[in-house]
């Protein structure tokens, strides 16, 4: 039994395995002012209404990008699992390069990424992550992390926009059925939507010509889902795929400590 948790600047992602196979996942928000024992109270009820016993966990690992959250969740570990965490970073041994100027730099999401798209899907290979930001995660095709491209999430450019134009209003993110919008909100709704799949598109474009060849396209992050369906560029969607990256990183640094 894992715990595999993802912390980024927007959503806690939080999933439990048995094996392989994740039995429950939770998504929520990044607070960071909430103290260990705040977080475990969380899990702690979450966890009894998907009926999985927390005392049964016999390891944890998780990445994270917001710094001040990392000992908190050191912390949990520590004193309710008592367990050491993996905490990912690109200086650990897992089976992959990080074939950048300056692989500090990546972040630990990003590397989960690589790794859960390579063994479920081989390579080259190019993860979409719709997240505060979107992040495009390219690995080769012997399964390194090659580099990639950060874009403003789509939340983010929808909430930059409504927020410094007066008459603009909250705009539900949905695919709109046209692209020519006949009022306002549909007309943001196209801007915004269809024109972040243009992005998505024109930079996957640009990638696949750079590598010399047509990678396959996992998308993952909560607004995946959304944009998934609506281009052929994509093809498939993982929700759950940093946290798979997270417990194959856990298996193989347990697997060479045994080693």
């Amino acid at each position: 039994m894992l715990l595999a948790i993802d912390i980024g600047n927007t959503n806690v992602v939080v999933g439990i395995f048995k094996g392989d196979q994740i039995l429950t996942s939770w998504r929520l928000a990044t607070e960071r002012t909430r103290m260990a024992d705040e977080w475990w109270a969380i899990f702690a009820t979450l966890a009894n209404s998907d009926n999985v016993d927390l005392a049964t966990l016999d390891g944890a690992i998780f990445s994270s990008v917001v710094p001040r959250l990392t000992p908190v969740f050191v912390e949990l570990c520590r004193e309710r699992l008592h367990r050491e965490p993996v905490v990912v970073n690109a200086g650990l041994d897992f089976g992959i390069g990080v074939l950048i100027d300056n692989p500090s730099e990546v972040g630990a999401d990003r590397l989960a990424n690589t790794v859960a798209a390579f063994t479920r899907h081989g390579g080259p290979a190019v993860v979409v992550d719709f997240g505060t930001g979107t992040n495009f995660d390219v690995v080769s095709a012997s399964g390194d992390y090659i580099g990639g491209a950060i874009a403003p999430g789509l939340t983010l450019a929808l909430e930059a926009l409504t927020s410094r134009a007066a008459r603009l209003s909250a705009v539900e993110l949905a695919v709109p059925e046209r692209a020519i919008g006949r009022d306002t909100f549909s007309s943001v709704q196209s801007g915004t939507v269809l024109g972040y799949i243009g992005l998505i598109e024109g930079l996957l474009a640009r990638i696949s010509q750079e590598l010399g060849e047509k990678p396959v396209v996992i998308a993952t992050g909560g607004l995946g889902g959304v944009i998934a369906p609506h281009t052929d560029a994509i093809d498939t969607y993982e929700p759950d795929l940093t946290l798979h990256g997270l417990r194959i990183i856990f298996e193989r640094i347990r697997q060479r400590s045994a080693d």
